[in-house]
């Protein structure tokens, strides 16, 4: 299995400067999909005492666990930054595939695949490469749009995050003087004054508390507690759609939107939180939280557990964990309960199959953040997600609103009634009808990826890109082959991909239209010579400032110099994939990576 690797901030930082000016995008999103902002609307929203720009962001998941991936997700507009969660057993081993976006959206992994010291290492990278960003004119953000919450997000039990390891990671996201202090050392010297910014110090004021299914009710307001009062954290406690009640949801996902092979095991309900519990520890710790001066907030939902039905994840995975459009409407009835019972007096955060098509109906509800996984996570990637804020911007143009909070009270029939009345009118009138929307039903979502019966091969492919989209961790990438050196590609555009990022996921397989996964099908390429040996037998290819070695079927071949030596197809192919990746031009993750060895 592959292993992620975190790159340098500095080889991060000189590729975005180097990709922006040579290539008008950062990490292969093109520019054209970055959202700046609207200087005709205010879209910030109030988030734990905070003011962020938008109401956009990424859940915590596969996009807030390395620093381009969060990067990624706020250069299409995402101001509400949901961290991956961590918890203090940071030595998982996860099975692989771990993401089936396929239909609906299931996953066997929920934890940060980092250790806890790399993790902060990789948040704080994050929090200044946006500060970098929004320092110049580059990206010509309208006044306000730099404004941006990075929310920690922590598990799964008290013990775990009582730790001393756990304590010193949410420290140093309070603060991360430390850390900024010994990275700023790291800013390439081409970066000139910025390497001088001011960076604020506090990354972190809010943790959303991600407790695993089956955590009893007790331990979640410890924990919650916990954090509040040792750390001074606003808190958010994410919540599971078994909350619901077994026949409720069951009722809901078998009988009214036709999930009928999906089956919640009784172990999901009898070893969760109940809804009269809930409520009860809620109000304890919004109490608790208004004593301590802090701000206290739900979060729907966590995913929902299933039995795995054994046709994609490992057979050894009891149980895999449901998302996408059947979660939507769960989630959306759960809303409403709340509400029904306690109106509005929480604040309440959402991620549940949220999508370009009805993120403008959450933020009407007056939900705050509404953060995003599993369409980032199909066919477009990140590129999904520069739709998002341009389909709010329309809906309020619609209504005729400016700001969030005359678009929540004019985005329904009735005029404009105070705030909270307009928050229960919104949130009835859109969960009343929502099991009626043809697109959560399970007859929308039996497509499978387009696959056209032909396996791929190591230089060989369609070259129709969506692998470079697919992945989450900008692994995929692709190079043009210089005329002449074609001797064993059919395709002078060769998908490459770079083995530090990946960690075999295996989205790019499941959109990719041909069979074989291009993370384990197309050429991986190494700048390491230990991890380059660590990964076989697998074939390899491992770049090095002083020649390029291939194995193929177990057999080593090398290239020491530039030309291409021979007649060996392999050598040549090596020879011209290395010219490609190093020319002076170049700009892609092993290149960067590689610019940094010498």
């Amino acid at each position: 299995m592959s292993e992620l690797v975190p790159q340098p901030l500095k080889v991060l930082a000189r590729r975005i400067w180097r990709e922006l000016d040579q290539r008008q995008a950062i990490f292969d999103l093109p520019a054209r999909k970055f959202f700046a902002g609207s200087a005709q609307h205010d879209l910030s929203v109030a988030v734990a005492g905070q003011r962020a720009a938008s109401p956009l962001g990424p859940a915590a998941g596969p996009h807030t666990q390395l620093a381009p991936n969060i990067v990624l997700g706020w250069l299409v507009g995402a101001r509400v930054i949901e961290l991956k969660t961590v918890q203090i057993n940071d030595r998982l081993v996860l099975p692989r595939p771990c993401i089936d976006m396929r239909t609906v959206g299931f996953n066997v992994e929920w934890s940060q695949e980092l250790g806890l010291e790399q993790s902060l290492d990789e948040y704080v990278k994050a929090w200044m490469l946006i500060r970098l960003l929004t320092a110049g004119d580059r990206l010509a953000l309208a006044p306000g749009f730099e404004r941006t919450v990075f929310d920690l997000s922590v598990g799964y039990d008290l013990a775990g995050v009582r730790s001393e390891r756990v304590q010193a990671f949410v420290r140093g996201l309070r603060d991360a003087g430390p850390v900024i202090d010994r990275l700023r050392r790291e800013l390439p010297v081409e970066l000139g004054p910025l390497r001088e910014l001011d960076f604020d110090r506090r990354v972190c004021g809010t943790v959303t508390l991600s407790t695993f299914h089956g955590c009893p009710p007790a331990e979640i307001e410890a924990i919650a507690g916990h954090l509040m009062e040792a750390h001074g954290l606003s808190c958010v406690v994410k919540l599971n759609p078994t909350l619901l009640g077994a026949a409720p949801l069951r009722a809901l996902l078998h009988d009214e939107l036709g999930y009928n092979d999906l089956h919640v095991p009784d172990s999901a309900f009898s070893d969760d939180l109940a809804w009269g519990p809930a409520v009860e520890m809620l109000d304890r710790l919004q109490r608790r939280a208004g004593e301590l001066g802090l701000h206290f907030g739900v979060k729907f939902s966590n995913t929902l557990v299933v039995e795995n039905q054994g046709r994609f994840f490992a057979s050894s995975e009891r149980l895999m964990y449901l998302s996408g459009a059947p979660l939507h409407a769960l989630a959306m009835h759960l809303v409403q309960r709340l509400r029904k019972d306690c109106g509005d007096r929480y604040a309440i955060s959402f991620s549940a199959g949220i999508d370009r098509g009805n993120f403008p109906d959450a933020v009407a509800l007056g939900l705050a953040p509404v953060t995003v996984c599993t369409d980032w996570l199909k066919e477009g990637g990140y590129g999904r997600g520069a739709d998002y804020l341009p389909a709010l911007v329309q809906r309020m143009d619609a209504v005729g609103a400016t700001t969030i909070d005359e678009f929540i009270m004019q985005a329904r029939a009735g005029g404009p009634p105070a705030r909270a009345t307009a928050v229960l009118r919104n949130t009835d009138l859109y969960v009343d009808g929502l099991t009626a929307e043809p697109r959560l039903h399970a007859r929308a979502q039996r497509a499978l990826p387009y696959k056209m019966g032909r396996r791929l091969e190591l230089f060989d492919c369609t070259n129709c890109h969506k692998c470079v989209v697919a992945c989450p961790n900008d692994a995929m990438f692709s190079v043009e082959l210089a005329p002449g050196s074609l001797v064993a590609a059919k395709e002078p555009r060769q998908y490459l991909n770079f083995a530090d990022a990946c960690n075999d996921c295996g989205n790019c397989e499941v959109f990719c239209p041909e069979d074989g996964g291009p993370n384990r099908a197309k050429p991986r390429l190494f700048v390491d010579r230990a991890r380059w040996l660590a990964d076989a037998p697998r074939d390899a290819i491992l770049i090095e400032p002083d020649a390029v070695t291939g194995r193929f079927g177990g057999q080593e071949v090398r290239v020491a110099a530039w030309s291409l030596l021979g007649v060996d197809p392999r050598k040549q192919m090596l020879a011209a994939l290395r010219q490609a990746l190093l020319a002076p031009e170049a700009v892609n993750p092993l290149s960067a990576a590689l610019s940094e060895r010498g």
